[in-house]
């Protein structure tokens, strides 16, 4: 009776002592489960977050093995978690029970024994497998995959003396193939145990539906006789009504929005809608944070959770918070978790990696941006909140956007119910089985029969038909040997006369290396169509791949691309700028909406349309969590689609809507909520038709909201119920299209790994995935060949069952045959609300604005429908999207002012009837000869075609055809004489005149036609609402710099539309290289010497790094970045040890390149030093080790020999990277030394040197830091690169020398994850994957200026060509050499001067006048070449392989100050006769 009480009676002392100590009372589910599993039973506990069920599974094991007797060795308590994490997790929480109850049983002089626990997961060290190898422990924690590998080893062992399993979340396994894995597993495990008492089963979930199919999956069967029973499992619901407080959130309304939703039967189609939330999110989110000690964020995607984390830190000022996904490293996950537990963290962005049971410590609130994506998955999120036992969760959801709203409200009141989706485990998974039956005969050989029996005892397999047994085992056993595809090759031997199966040689190796459930999925390359050679772009989620079909456009970063063919490997693509784009996503295992929760949305919807407006805005806001500004948007969107579509899709409606786009394709949106899954296959069968029907593809896109289909021109008019597949055979449709998808490819590929028939052939590394799919591709091909392939099978079924939700597409055409389901055709002129919330995943474009350049994100924006526009940004910044010149363009030509054309009286009267009245000075701005103008007027009045008369005050002329119009309008007192067929009363002429005003002008407010025709502003607001209602005209923020709301004509602002897209499209196509150059010479200061005080230091850090000749650096490439620059500058520098410089090459005796670095980032930026070799360097090493820095004469002294040997070793040290000096005194003096001729005259003795050229200044070895991680250094380099030319692509990065762009590119792809750089195809010629810093790729499109031509040093990193940039065409092809010049002028190469002056080639336009202001440039640029402290003189012997004075060009340079001598065209300085020091000088 005191056990039915109290349920620790059963417990042992220690135990009850330290539960009633540590706790108040045992929580309902431990109440509830503790009956079942004290006494033995399999259990399935179903309980909510937080409520200590973990606890209830563990605490009758723990108390059995510390107080029973110890038995026979082994593993007694299996863990199984679907998580490493959650593994690690249990793992920390079971020690303080443990110890707990071992300080318990001390007090009370009762002897335990501590349990040994053991952990295998895929990060155990081999260390710790090895023990596990050697001696089993009483506990292990592991996951389903490392429990298969272990039952496959000889570890199995250990496990005969199991006596319970623990399989916690089970509701994450049950509908994968993962779950069928792992309950093969535990059927594997029963055959293993000695023991005869039956292997006690223990499942835990918070959200599990129906509770049977998981005791089913739990439990398994046994035979009885020849019959299959299910073993008894015991389901414990200890659910309670869920303790949630959940609120739907929206953003704040724009100022000019109404108060109110409008009625249901007055909802305007365009009405004005409140923003996307996106704009606003982050202020209202950081509250939230800063107003809590805790808050856990969950987004639904790893970009988003990297940009949001960042944006909120900025926000901030400080680290609030951390991203948080599957993407980090184990440590990195830990850490970041130990912080917000800690309390040193406010807060966590976190992806579905926090989702399950993972113990994250007292979390107050948790926000879900984006709708979740059903309700168990909402429940599992918002229940990290109050993570305790009784405590209420706190939940926030921001929907990104109004689409989202009908979802966000189904899942909130799906929480507040419990109401979980239905799962259902696989059935009869061939694949797994192959695999697991290989495994099973790896260790020793098994009859048949009881491989079939074992298999068939676990509940995924309990229904397996013995002919797909038997083919599986053909499969394993060689029957399809192919020539084609060598691999497929047997794994087992089947003895079909003693029904043996045993593994063939190396079988055993292919079942561990290649085992588990989890596939490969990976990235397809993205290179741009139509290249000679490859030019990689990025890369392209496998997933979204097979959703995407050429002429599909999606967003790479910051730059839109079209899909032209998409091959086994890569994806081939050619630029699309200013076309909007999908998002690329990375989807994952994410299986899209289930069918029942679309039921749910769909069922909502109605209800809420049924209900009056103020009871459907309540029910909202009691029953589904929802603000006031969330139920007044959900409503006027539902109201809107039902103005502009007469219905809104919901469970009993689904609405084919037909429009063109803007691009003039006839387009179809099929707008359904039942979800991905059901519209998947819908819209495969409908391709299939019509490929059928027609031979032509139908081009077709689906998401979650319904389908979207884009039609030949030849299939415009189909009717609605054509869009309805005859259930009887959409799936054989399905099964047609499905063989011919890339979606079946990649499953086939999935499940061939699953089933080891593409084994890998190194454990150490993943197979790259496109030579999975090529041998994945010559698989299928051969497997095709039999219908029976159980792998093709497989492939099938799990399309049609896992991945498709075929019965429920049936279910649904079905009822819409019956009529049970309306079909509800729409032709609209323009997409209405829902499709164009399908049309564009346009909310992705606007998520943070800092994604894209300013033009790109204008161009998107421009292509989108103006109502949704308006929604998502608010009216204020519609006004930037418009060109300003393009308005002031299309309002000349809609007055016909762009140049003169009134030439005759039909034309003056044409113009009339176009425009309307016009003064006699409106006439003469638009006639061709002016003067004639009232004799035109007199000779058209006298023929009575036009008329005069005063319109507000003015003297106007109009043609007769408006008389009656102006008459009835506006009071105009006409003139006798005019036919009476003009004069027909009218009741709707003002509505026409200002009709035709709109027509014919640019945007204009309600003033303008009011001062226009002498009439009240309220009279003409009237009628202007009039033809808004009308549809004629409609109303926004238009005009730039505006202040109120315009009007506009619809044609008028598409025309507004066109002219700026175009601009716009023309702004963002790729620039030209020359532009790179420009922005090259201006990012990098090159462009002209500063005179800022911190020039130098500016100049040093960009510099960082770049090999560049000695003389080059002082004499031409510091100089032309800074005014006035001397060398001791960069001395006093190195001297106070803030910069370092390191020898890269030798070049000559006398000069060589360097490498500058200031002294904190030679760690991260130098690359490792190479020892030089010899004796004489090794003593300089270790005397320099040893002393530190040393002037040369103490060196000499202390190492010995000869000076000149001791230099020369010096230098050799210098140009490893292993000596550097305090100065760049030795390089000066050695070049110096170079420049002196012999033969001069007798040498001064005063002259002779102190000490030896080459050997000033201090000397001593380069101190770097502690090594850094590759990682650190691959950043620190990626953002020298990165502040060094702006934008970074292949070539950029290889040319410049601090690593290739391979090895930078995934920290360059990092950046542009956080947001701290922008992805796109910014110069053309270049890489498709190009970097670019925000501003950099803006200043890109600057149009050139005027400016001088600038000579550079043809090495410098600012000249981007023979670099970055191919030399322009002819031969010889210059050289980037020491001592060579380059001149640019607006970014173009036009000549280049050798290293020693004396040739030259120029490189100019082919036009004439382009050519003669280019040459005149350039003899500008090379005059400042010749001066003090300069050259002498600069003597050019050729120009283009040419006698430079038998050139063309040779005027020109005589003109510019160019003297003609023997030798050439030279220019001097001083008065010095030109021969004598040409022959001087040479």
């Amino acid at each position: 009776m005191l056990g039915a009480l109290d349920p620790l009676a059963e417990f042992s002392a220690p135990v009850r002592h330290w539960f009633s100590r540590s706790f108040s009372a045992p929580t309902r589910a431990q109440s509830l489960g503790w009956r079942a599993i004290r006494d033995g039973r399999s259990t399935l506990l179903l309980a909510p977050t937080g409520s200590g069920k973990t606890l209830a599974a563990f605490l009758a094991a723990l108390d059995g093995l510390m107080t029973a007797p110890v038995g026979e060795p082994g593993v007694k308590v299996l863990y199984v978690s679907p998580l490493k994490a959650l593994a690690v997790d249990v793992d920390r929480n079971l020690r303080a029970p443990i110890a707990g109850i071992r300080a318990a049983a001390s007090e009370l002089g009762v002897s335990v024994r501590e349990p040994d626990i053991a952990m295998r997961s895929g990060d155990t060290p081999i260390k710790d497998r090895a023990r596990f190898q050697r001696a089993a422990s009483d506990l292990l924690i592991t996951t389903p995959e490392s429990l298969y590998l272990l039952l496959t080893s000889q570890a199995a062992r250990h496990f005969a003396s199991l006596r319970t399993v623990i399989v916690d979340e089970i509701h994450a396994l049950l509908p994968t193939k993962r779950g069928a894995h792992l309950f093969l597993s535990l059927e594997r495990l029963e055959a293993i145990r000695s023991s005869t008492e039956p292997l006690q089963r223990i499942g835990l979930s918070a959200t599990q539906r129906p509770l049977e199919e998981a005791a089913q999956l739990l439990g398994g069967s046994n035979f009885d006789g020849h019959a299959l029973r299910p073993r008894p499992v015991e389901i414990v619901d200890a659910r309670m009504p869920p303790r949630l407080h959940v609120e739907v959130r929206a953003a704040a309304r724009s100022a000019d929005a109404p108060p109110g939703a409008t009625e249901p039967a007055n909802a305007p189609a365009g009405a004005a809608t409140p923003k996307s939330n996106w704009p606003e999110i982050h202020a209202p989110l950081l509250k939230l944070i800063e107003e809590h000690r805790s808050t856990l964020v969950f987004v639904n995607s790893r970009r988003l959770a990297e940009r949001l984390a960042q944006s909120l830190n900025e926000l901030a000022g400080r680290e609030v918070a951390l991203a948080h996904h599957g993407s980090l490293a184990k440590d990195r996950r830990a850490f970041i978790e130990d912080q917000l537990k800690l309390g040193n963290l406010p807060a966590l962005v976190a992806t579905s990696s926090l989702e399950l049971g993972i113990d994250m410590g007292a979390i107050d609130l948790v926000v879900q941006v984006e709708a979740p994506p059903s309700v168990a998955s909402a429940l599992q999120r918002i229940g990290r909140a109050g993570h305790s036992v009784g405590a209420t969760s706190h939940g926030i959801v921001f929907p990104k956007h109004r689409g989202e709203l009908p979802a966000a409200a189904a899942v909130a009141r799906g929480m507040q119910q419990g109401n979980v989706e239905a799962t259902r485990y696989p059935r009869n998974p061939l694949d797994v089985l192959a695999q697991q039956i290989v495994a099973m005969v790896a260790n020793e050989p098994m009859r048949v029969d009881a491989i079939f029996d074992l298999c068939r005892r676990a509940a995924p397999f309990s229904e397996l038909p013995r002919s797909s047994f038997d083919g599986v085992l053909e499969l394993l056993a060689g029957r399809y040997p192919s020539d084609e595809f060598s691999e497929l090759r047997p794994r087992i031997t089947w003895d079909r006369v003693t029904g043996e199966i045993s593994a063939r040689a190396g079988a055993k190796r292919i079942a561990i290396v290649s085992g588990g459930t989890i596939p490969d999925q990976g990235l397809y390359g993205v290179f741009l169509a139509n290249s000679e050679a490859p030019v990689r772009v990025g890369e392209l989620d496998e997933e979204m791949v097979f959703e995407s079909r050429p002429g599909d456009v999606f967003l790479l970063g910051a730059s839109s691309w079209r899909i032209e063919e998409v091959t086994h490997d890569r994806v081939l693509v050619t630029p699309a700028p200013g076309q909007p784009g999908r998002m690329p996503f990375w989807r994952g295992a994410g299986p899209g909406r289930p069918v029942e929760l679309g039921r749910q949305i769909g069922a909502l919807t109605r209800e809420l349309l049924e209900l009056p407006l103020p009871d459907a805005s309540e029910a909202l806001k009691e029953q589904h969590g929802f603000d006031s500004g969330a139920s007044q948007t959900l409503l006027e969107y539902f109201y809107e689609q039902r103005a502009a579509t007469g219905v809104v899709p919901s469970d009993r409606a689904v609405i084919v809507e037909r429009f063109k786009d803007e691009v003039g394709d006839f387009r179809v949106c099929i707008l359904s909520p039942f979800g991905r899954r059901v519209h998947a296959p819908w819209a495969m069968a409908l391709a299939e038709t019509f490929r059928n029907r027609s031979g032509a593809d139908l081009d077709a896109v689906w998401s979650d909201d319904g389908i979207v289909l884009r039609l030949p021109e030849t299939e415009e008019r189909l009717s609605a119920e054509e869009f309805a597949p005859d259930p009887d055979e959409v799936e054989a449709l399905v099964v047609q299209g499905l063989a011919k998808s890339a979606l079946f490819a990649a499953h086939f590929r999935q499940n061939a790994g699953r089933a080891l028939l593409l084994p890998k052939r190194d454990p150490q590394k993943r197979a790259p995935l496109w030579a999975q799919r090529r041998r994945a591709a010559d698989l299928l091909r051969v497997a095709s060949q039999f219908p029976s392939f159980p792998i093709l099978l497989e492939t099938y079924r799990e399309c049609l069952r896992d991945v498709f939700d075929l019965p429920a597409l049936v279910d649904i055409l079905s009822a819409v045959r019956r009529r049970e389901v309306a079909l509800v055709p729409v032709d609209a002129q323009t997409p209405s609300p829902f499709a164009n919330t399908l049309l564009f995943s346009y909310v992705g474009n606007f998520i943070y604005d800092g994604d894209a350049p300013l033009a790109e994100r204008r161009a998107q924006a421009l292509v989108l429908d103006q109502a949704e526009l308006r929604g998502l940004l608010g009216e204020a910044e519609l006004r930037e999207l418009f060109d300003p010149e393009v308005i002031e363009t299309v309002a000349r030509d809609l007055q016909r002012l762009r140049e003169p054309s009134l030439r005759h009286a039909d034309n003056v009267h044409d113009l009339l009837l176009s425009l309307g009245d016009l003064s006699l000075e409106d006439l003469q701005l638009r006639a061709v000869e002016p003067e004639k103008v009232p004799d035109i007027l007199s000779e058209l009045q006298a023929a009575r075609r036009i008329a005069g008369a005063p319109i507000a005050g003015v003297l106007r002329y109009f043609a007769v055809e408006d008389a009656g119009k102006l008459r009835d309008a506006l009071g105009v007192e006409l003139p006798p004489g005019l036919s009476s067929t003009f004069l027909v009363p009218t009741t709707d002429g003002l509505r026409e005149i200002l009709s035709r005003y709109a027509r014919t002008h640019a945007p204009f407010d309600t003033d303008a036609p009011a001062l226009r025709y002498g009439l009240g502003r309220g009279v003409v607001e009237t009628a202007l609402r009039q033809l808004e209602d009308a549809g004629r005209i409609v109303r926004g923020e238009f005009l730039p710099q505006g202040h109120e709301r315009e009007w506009c004509d619809k044609n008028v602002l598409r025309l507004i539309k066109q002219r700026s897209l175009a601009k716009l499209r023309r702004a963002i196509e790729p620039a030209e290289p020359e532009a790179f150059t420009r922005l090259a010479l201006a990012w990098q200061g090159a462009a002209g010497p500063s005179r800022s005080p911190d020039a130098l230091e500016r100049a040093v850090e960009q510099l960082q790094g770049a090999p560049i000749a000695a003389s080059v650096l002082l004499q031409e490439v510091l100089p032309a970045r800074v005014h006035g620059f001397s060398p001791s500058d960069l001395d006093g520098l190195l001297a106070t040890g803030e910069l370092t410089w390191l020898g890269v090459e030798p070049y000559g005796a006398s000069d060589g390149k360097i490498a500058l670095y200031r002294t904190d980032q030679l760690a991260l930026l130098a690359p490792p030093p190479v020892p030089a070799p010899g004796d004489l360097q090794a003593r300089l090493r270790a005397e320099l080790g040893q002393a530190g820095a040393l002037f040369f004469p103490d060196l000499a002294r202390r190492v010995g020999g000869f000076p000149r040997d001791l230099l020369g070793a010096l230098w050799d040290l210098v140009w490893s990277g292993e000596a550097t000096n305090d100065t760049l005194a030795p390089l000066r003096s050695l070049q110096a030394q170079a420049k002196e001729k012999p033969g001069r005259g007798r040498p001064d003795p005063r002259a002779r040197r102190a000490v030896m050229a080459g050997s000033e200044g201090r000397w001593s070895l380069v101190r770097r830091e502690a090594e850094r991680s590759v990682a650190e250094q691959r950043t620190a380099r990626a953002r020298l690169l990165l502040e060094r030319h702006g934008v970074v692509s292949r070539e950029i990065a290889n040319a410049d020398g601090l690593g290739s762009f391979a090895e930078l590119y995934p920290v360059l792809k990092a950046m542009e994850d956080t947001g701290k750089v922008r992805r796109g195809y910014f110069i053309a010629g270049l890489g498709g994957a190009q970097f670019a810093l925000a501003g950099a790729d803006e200043r890109l499109r600057l149009p050139a200026e005027t400016k001088p031509a600038v000579v550079l040093a043809a090495t410098d990193p600012a000249n981007p060509y023979g670099a970055a940039l191919p030399w322009p065409g002819g031969e010889p092809r210059p050289q980037r050499a020491p001592g060579a010049l380059v001149v640019l002028h607006q970014g173009r190469l036009i000549a280049y001067l050798g290293k020693s002056d004396r040739a030259l080639s120029l490189f100019l336009s082919e036009d004439e006048a382009a050519r003669s202001h280019q040459l005149e440039a350039m003899l500008k640029a090379l005059r400042p070449l010749v001066g003090p402290g300069k050259r002498r003189v600069l003597l050019i012997r050729t120009i283009d392989r040419e006698d430079a004075q038998r050139s063309p060009h040779a005027p020109a340079f005589l003109a510019a100050g160019f003297e003609s001598g023997g030798s050439g065209l030279g220019l001097r300085r001083g008065n010095l006769p030109v021969e004598g020091e040409f022959e001087d000088d040479e």
